[in-house]
C-alpha cells in the first residue's frame, strides 16, 4: 500500500503512485518486494513524518528551529539524486593519480544486441564491465608493444538520453599503462579509433559468446560480425580531458550518474500521457516525446540495477585494494622522468546538507534567524528506531547540571542553562 499523495509532490512521485500498482500487475517481472520497496521509499522521501527527522534548534535564544527529512536512498528518487553525485564526485576525485592523464571512453554496443542484456541483466552486465576493461588493457599493449596494465573507473549507464534501455560503459581510463616488468609508467599520447572500436567488438561478442551459450547467441554474434565490419562504435575525447586544473569528476558526473530523467524534462501529465523532452544524439536538437504512463514507468524502473549490484568499479591500478601501493610506484617512476604533472588532479570534499542547501537557496539553513548564531541539533526521529536523541530529555536528566551551577529563572517560565566556561548559554522558554 502506497501513500497518499501530498499536494506538494512532484510530477514524477504523482505518476509513480498514481500508477505503480496497475504497471507492476501487467509487467510482472517488477512485480517483487525489491521494486515495491524502492518506489515506496521514493514516494515518502521529504515527508519527515513518514521517513524521519533530524530537527535543529537554537540553543542560544531559542526561537530558531529547522526540520530536515531523511534521505531515502532510493535509486529510484530524483530528490536524492543530487547528493548521489556529490558524492560520487568526491569519491573518484580522491581516485585520481596526480600526474597521469585521463581520458573518458565511451564504450557502446548495437541496437541489436539490447534486448539480450535487457532479459538477462543479472547474468550480462558485470561481465560487460569486466570486457571493458580487457579490450582497453589490450589496446595500451598492442600500442606500445609493451604489456600494460591501465587504470579504469568503469560505470555502467543503461539508459540513453530519451530513456530507452542502452546500455553502455562510461571509464575514466589512465592515458597509458603500468609497465611491471620495467617498473615504468608508459605514456600514450593517442589511441587508434580505428583498432579500439574492432577491438571492443571482439571482446564484447566474445564475451557474450561464452556467457549466453546458445543457438540463438551464436546467430546473433556471426550477425554482429558481418553488420558492422568496422567495429562497434566507441568514443574518446581528444586531448587532456578535462582541460588541467578542472576536475575531471565534476566534468563527468553529469554523464555517468545522473538519473534517466530530470523534473524539469517532464513537460505535462494528464493521467494518461506523459510528455518530457531531450536533446538528441543524432539532431543535437531538443526532441519532445508523449507515451503512456506505463510506458514511461517501464522506461524509469528498468534502470533500477539488481540488489547489491555495484554500477560504478575499479580496476587496474584504479583498483581500491592497490591504490596506496602502485600510487607510490607511479609517483617514483614519474619522478626519475620529470613526468609528474602538477595540478592536474583537484581533490573535492563532499559536500554537507548545510552546504548543498547554502548553495541553492543562498540562506545558511542552520543559522538562527533571529539571533544569528548557529543552531544545534534537538531531535532525531527513525519512523522504525522511534527518537534517537532527545536534547530536551538530555537537558531534564541534568546533562548540562554537572558542567556548571544553573542560573535562577530570568523572567516568565523559561530558565537559562549555563555550561562549562567558555560554552554556551541555553535559553529554554517554557521548560520547567
Amino acid at each position: 500500500m502506497m501513500a497518499a499523495v501530498p499536494p506538494a509532490w512532484n510530477i514524477f512521485k504523482q505518476i509513480f503512485a498514481e500508477h505503480w500498482d496497475g504497471f507492476k500487475h501487467v509487467h510482472p517481472r517488477y512485480n517483487t518486494h525489491y521494486y515495491d520497496s524502492l518506489v515506496d521509499k521514493m514516494l515518502r522521501c521529504g515527508e519527515p513524518e513518514q521517513i524521519g527527522s533530524i530537527e535543529y534548534r537554537c540553543l542560544h535564544c531559542g526561537q530558531g528551529k529547522h526540520l530536515v527529512a531523511m534521505s531515502c536512498k532510493s535509486s529510484l528518487c530524483l530528490r536524492c539524486a543530487k547528493v548521489y553525485v556529490d558524492n560520487w564526485v568526491s569519491q573518484v576525485s580522491q581516485m585520481l593519480h596526480e600526474g597521469i592523464i585521463y581520458r573518458h571512453i565511451v564504450l557502446t554496443m548495437p541496437a541489436l544486441l539490447r534486448p539480450t542484456f535487457y532479459q538477462q541483466s543479472k547474468a550480462l552486465l558485470s561481465p560487460f564491465m569486466r570486457c571493458g576493461v580487457r579490450c582497453l588493457d589490450d589496446v595500451l599493449s598492442r600500442v606500445s608493444g609493451k604489456s600494460l596494465k591501465g587504470g579504469y573507473i568503469v560505470v555502467i549507464q543503461t539508459h540513453g538520453r530519451n530513456g530507452q534501455y542502452n546500455p553502455h560503459l562510461h571509464v575514466i581510463a589512465t592515458s597509458g599503462g603500468w609497465d611491471a616488468a620495467a617498473q615504468q609508467w608508459r605514456h600514450l599520447d593517442y589511441v587508434p579509433y580505428s583498432l579500439l572500436r574492432k577491438k571492443w567488438q571482439w571482446h564484447l561478442l566474445t564475451m557474450l559468446r561464452q556467457t549466453v551459450k546458445t543457438p540463438q547467441m551464436r546467430r546473433l554474434v556471426e550477425t554482429c560480425y558481418t553488420r558492422y565490419r568496422a567495429g562497434f562504435v566507441t568514443n574518446v575525447q581528444k586531448g587532456d580531458v578535462p582541460a588541467r586544473y578542472q576536475s575531471l569528476a565534476t566534468y563527468l558526473a553529469k554523464y555517468v550518474v545522473s538519473p534517466p530523467i530530470s523534473l524539469r524534462r517532464i513537460d505535462r501529465y494528464d493521467g494518461h500521457q506523459v510528455t518530457y523532452h531531450y536533446r538528441s544524439h543524432k539532431s543535437e536538437q531538443v526532441e519532445w516525446e508523449t507515451v503512456a504512463v506505463y510506458t514511461f514507468i517501464g522506461r524509469m524502473i528498468q534502470h533500477v540495477f539488481p540488489k547489491g549490484f555495484q554500477r560504478i568499479r575499479y580496476y587496474g591500478v584504479q583498483a581500491t585494494k592497490t591504490f596506496a601501493t602502485i600510487k607510490h610506484m607511479i609517483h617514483a617512476a614519474l619522478a626519475k622522468v620529470r613526468g609528474l604533472v602538477k595540478g592536474a588532479i583537484k581533490i573535492i570534499a563532499p559536500m554537507t546538507y548545510r552546504q548543498r542547501y547554502q548553495q541553492s537557496t543562498g540562506r545558511d539553513p542552520l543559522r538562527c534567524p533571529h539571533c544569528q548564531r548557529e543552531m544545534g541539533v534537538w531531535r532525531i526521529w527513525h519512523p522504525s528506531y522511534g527518537v534517537i536523541h532527545d536534547e530536551l530529555e538530555a537537558i531534564r536528566r541534568g546533562k548540562y547540571a554537572s558542567q556548571a551551577p544553573r542560573a535562577a529563572p530570568t523572567g516568565g517560565a523559561g530558565r537559562t542553562l549555563w555550561p562549562a566556561a567558555g560554552g554556551i548559554s541555553l535559553s529554554l522558554p517554557g521548560v520547567r
